[in-house]
């Protein structure tokens, strides 16, 4: 009897258009049954990918948009993606924009998930950006309580600070997804805040990303394994 692979590894497919998507989401196999497109994917064929590993392969989804711009277009942008069954999208965790993306996907199942400080962002960007001074860890809990409060069914945020974030009342139900995953010993690539799988949901996250550490694996199948046999037991 074979089980479904644990959800709480989500595989970026971070490679160059479809073809290369769907052969290595074969290369994976059952071993993975939750994966990640995001926007650098959308020109090559994006959505054509989600559909087909959602509706052909029973696969879950996590479009990873980052979306950005006035209520109403959001608003219109969501409704739209809600119509694909997808799992999780992504959009930058201001209030109004997290607030016109929960009007969009009311009534489907998509999780919106709000963005609160990019995982390749430092203080030193943050000061290139002008915004305001302070620890980059408090900004990003901030930020993600706010967001949550404006409707977000979660948060993406650096392992870092998802204890952090776990602790906030407005979290209580609510979804933590971290990126900046990197098995013990792999590269950290352009990832400045980072940590390691089982640290990452020992500290409260329910999803981790990966996507170098299997896509560049000599055996993907068996990276993604590697990574599931490391994380804590469930409850």
């Amino acid at each position: 009897m074979t089980h479904p692979a644990d959800d709480r590894l989500i595989v970026a497919l971070d490679v160059p258009n479809v073809v290369a998507g769907l052969d290595l989401a074969g290369r994976i196999g059952d071993a993975v049954s939750f994966y990640k497109i995001g926007l650098g994917m959308l020109t090559s064929g994006g959505f054509a990918l989600a559909n087909e590993l959602k509706q052909e392969q029973g696969k879950r989804v996590f479009l990873d948009l980052k979306l950005f711009d006035i209520g109403a277009t959001i608003e219109a942008a969501v409704r739209g993606i809600a119509r694909h069954d997808l799992d999780f999208l992504t959009v930058h965790g201001d209030p109004q924009v997290v607030r016109a993306a929960a009007e969009g996907r009311a009534g489907s199942g998509l999780k919106v998930l709000a963005v609160t400080v990019l995982t390749s962002l430092d203080r030193a960007d943050l000061d290139a950006n002008l915004i305001r001074p302070g620890d980059i860890h408090e900004i990003t809990r901030d930020r993600a309580a706010r967001a949550l409060e404006a409707g977000a069914d979660g948060v993406i945020a650096s392992p870092q600070e998802a204890a952090m974030i776990r602790a906030l009342p407005q979290a209580a139900g609510k979804l933590i997804v971290t990126p900046g995953i990197r098995p013990a010993g792999a590269a950290t690539g352009d990832q400045k805040r980072i940590a390691t799988p089982a640290q990452a949901i020992a500290d409260g996250a329910d999803h981790i990303v990966v996507g170098r550490p299997v896509w560049q694996a000599a055996d993907p199948r068996a990276a993604a394994q590697a990574i599931l046999n490391g994380l804590p037991r469930r409850g």
